[in-house]
C-alpha cells in the first residue's frame, strides 16, 4: 500500500551513480534517517541477478524502517526480491498485467510525461498507485527524457491527476521550495541531487527542509 506519508522526499537510487553496489547500500543506510519516504531501485544497464541482489540487500535497511522499496521497471525483480512495488512507464510492461502479477497490495507508480499519458493514467483508474510527472527540468540522469515540463505544465498535469504525483526531474535544494509550491506535486523525486552529492546526508536534509517551506509557501498562498 502507499504510504500516508508519501508527501516528502522520494529517492531513486541509481547505482551506478552512487559507485556501485556496496556504496549504494551505504548511501541509502546513511540517507533513510535524514527524511527519505519511499525508495526506488533504478539500475537499467544492469542484470537481472545484479539488481535482485542489491533490492534484497536494500531491502534489509528500508522494511525495518517502514519504508517502500519500489523496483524500476522490473515486475521479475520485484516478485524475486519481495519488494513492494514498481514504477513503469509507457514502454515497460503494461499496467493492467503488472498488476495481475503483483497482486492488489503492490505499490504501482506510472510515468507521466504529457497530457496523452495524464488521459490514460486516468482511465487506468485504481490500477496504479500514484504518479511520477517529470522530467521538471532537463536532468544528465536519464538521457533520452521526454522535453521537460516546467513549473507550469507540471501544475496543470497534477491539478488534474486523480492520482498522488511525484515530480521528478532536475530537481534539487535550489529549485525544491519552488516547484512543491507552484507546481503543486505531493512529493519530490531526486537521484543526483543525493546519490551524486558530497555530503548525501546534508543533501538530503536540505531537500527535506525544502519540501517543507515550499508546503509552507502553498497554503499561505491558498489562504490569500
Amino acid at each position: 500500500m502507499l504510504p500516508k506519508d508519501l508527501f516528502s522526499l522520494y529517492l531513486i537510487v541509481d547505482p551506478i551513480l552512487c559507485g556501485g553496489h556496496s556504496h549504494c547500500v551505504k548511501l541509502l543506510n546513511a540517507v533513510i534517517p535524514c527524511g527519505v519516504k519511499i525508495v526506488q531501485l533504478r539500475a537499467p544497464n544492469w542484470h537481472k541477478g545484479a539488481i535482485l541482489a542489491l533490492a534484497k540487500d536494500l531491502l534489509t535497511i528500508t522494511r525495518p524502517n517502514g519504508i517502500p522499496l519500489i523496483i524500476n521497471d522490473r515486475v521479475d525483480v520485484c516478485l524475486a526480491s519481495g519488494a513492494d512495488g514498481v514504477h513503469l512507464g509507457a514502454n515497460d510492461l503494461p499496467v493492467e498485467s503488472a498488476r495481475k502479477l503483483l497482486g492488489p497490495e503492490a505499490i504501482l507508480g506510472y510515468s507521466v510525461n504529457n497530457e496523452k499519458a495524464l488521459e490514460h493514467s486516468i482511465r487506468l483508474g485504481h490500477k496504479i498507485d500514484y504518479l511520477g510527472v517529470g522530467p521538471v527540468f532537463p536532468t544528465a540522469t536519464k538521457a533520452d527524457h521526454a522535453p521537460p515540463l516546467g513549473i507550469e505544465r507540471l501544475r496543470s498535469i497534477c491539478s488534474r491527476s486523480i492520482h498522488p504525483t511525484v515530480a521528478v526531474g532536475g530537481i534539487n535544494a535550489q529549485n525544491a521550495a519552488e516547484v512543491m509550491a507552484i507546481g503543486a506535486p505531493d512529493a519530490l523525486a531526486v537521484i543526483s541531487a543525493i546519490c551524486a552529492a558530497k555530503e548525501p546526508t546534508k543533501a538530503a536534509h536540505e531537500l527535506c527542509q525544502e519540501i517543507e517551506r515550499g508546503r509552507k509557501m502553498k497554503k499561505a498562498t491558498a489562504n490569500n
